[in-house]
């Protein structure tokens, strides 16, 4: 194998096998490399959050010494002062060599220290390190076909992935999603019946909530902990009183005359979508509506082999597809399902009327009608 340095890294010795393109193997393991690289960046972040690092150079919001962020963090500066170059390494952290400084820049910290950016990612990165921790398992489902629920991961995956969700839904839900259905939002402001199917820790009922006082909420979720920790978030928010949460499936959800049904990024997720749906008409009024929110997705695996194709991908490995597989049904659409496929599964339900109303980097959203 060729020396390992900054600009020049191949996977063979090409002048002995002859078998090779030069530039191509190359360029290959500089791929190889950088892909390495960007995972263990992916842990560092991780660690920068729970550690409160990030948090602490957002407040210091200028040039600091090692030993002035972990002070600020309250953190051990010898394991400071080797994260920082880590971080600075990937371009996650501004370094100044001239006073051995370390800073966050305004598009640094949008992205990983304010809560209330459109663009907050720790929550991926702490999803990210929590799915991978079932590597084991899940490979071991790869050779008995059988399922890993969302229960048997790590407890942080749901939290991560609330947290991932969080920013997308405060900046779309209330402001885009929910006008471009029609007549939904004159609804809500008047009084309506929501059902938020496979709402996890609840937050986006909790922000329909707020939006919309008028109108009443029900959130549900097969995983009791993330429902438990929905029922809490409701009661601190104080609006217990129009929220009730409950355990259960998008196919065993109680209530019937719904107004609105959402589902947000979980219809996927589902073992049998079909009787999912047809379940859902059976709860909606007449004239209610479905919102089925998914991740951006072609009908074909070559458009979906771009950047968020391929997160969305690798996440569908680790969580959607086991997840599926280890409930009754086990259709598993996996997370890259495309608007088709989605088509027929509404229609095998029962709907009638079925179309695309948004999109955007992350999502497709659709309405569904009677």
């Amino acid at each position: 194998m060729s020396a390992v340095n900054s600009t020049e890294f191949s996977l063979v010795d090409t002048t002995q096998t002859g078998q090779f393109d030069d530039a191509r193997s190359e360029a290959f393991g500089q791929r190889v490399v950088g892909m390495l690289n960007e995972a263990a960046l992916t842990f560092m972040l991780s660690i920068g959050h729970r550690t409160g690092l990030l948090d602490a150079l957002k407040r210091l919001n200028r040039p600091a010494t090692t030993h002035e962020i972990a002070d600020e963090a309250g953190l051990d500066e010898r394991y400071v002062r080797e994260w920082l170059p880590a971080m600075a390494s990937g371009g996650y952290v501004e370094y100044h060599p001239a006073t051995e400084q370390y800073s966050l820049s305004d598009e640094q910290a949008f992205a990983f220290a304010d809560e209330n950016s459109p663009v907050y990612l720790p929550g991926a990165f702490q999803a990210a390190t929590a799915a991978i921790r079932s590597e084991e398992k899940i490979a071991d489902a790869f050779r008995t076909g059988k399922g890993f629920g969302w229960d048997q991961h790590d407890q942080k995956l749901a939290e991560g992935g609330d947290r991932f969700y969080t920013p997308n839904y405060l900046t779309h839900l209330v402001q885009s999603w929910i006008p471009a259905l029609d007549g939904v939002e004159d609804k809500l402001h008047k009084g309506a019946s929501v059902a938020d199917i496979g709402c996890v820790c609840g937050t986006s009922t909790i922000i329909m909530a707020q939006a919309f006082p008028h109108s009443t909420f029900y959130g549900s979720d097969p995983h009791d902990v993330s429902i438990s920790a929905a029922r809490r978030k409701a009661e601190e928010t104080g609006i217990s009183d129009r929220v009730r949460f409950e355990v259960a499936s998008g196919a065993t959800f109680s209530g019937t005359n719904y107004d609105l049904v959402t589902a947000f990024d979980c219809l996927h997720d589902m073992g049998d979508p079909v009787t999912a749906s047809s379940h859902v008409l059976k709860s909606l009024k007449d004239d209610g509506t479905w919102m089925i929110v998914e991740p951006f997705a072609g009908d074909r695996v070559e458009d979906n082999l771009t950047p968020i194709g391929r997160l969305y991908y690798c996440a569908s490995v680790l969580i959607c597809v086991p997840c599926a597989l280890n409930q009754e049904g086990g259709v598993a659409l996996g997370g890259q399902v495309g608007e088709a496929r989605l088509r027929e599964i509404l229609q095998s339900g029962g709907f009638t009327r079925f179309k695309r109303v948004v999109e955007t980097p992350l999502n497709l959203v659709f309405e569904a009608r009677p």
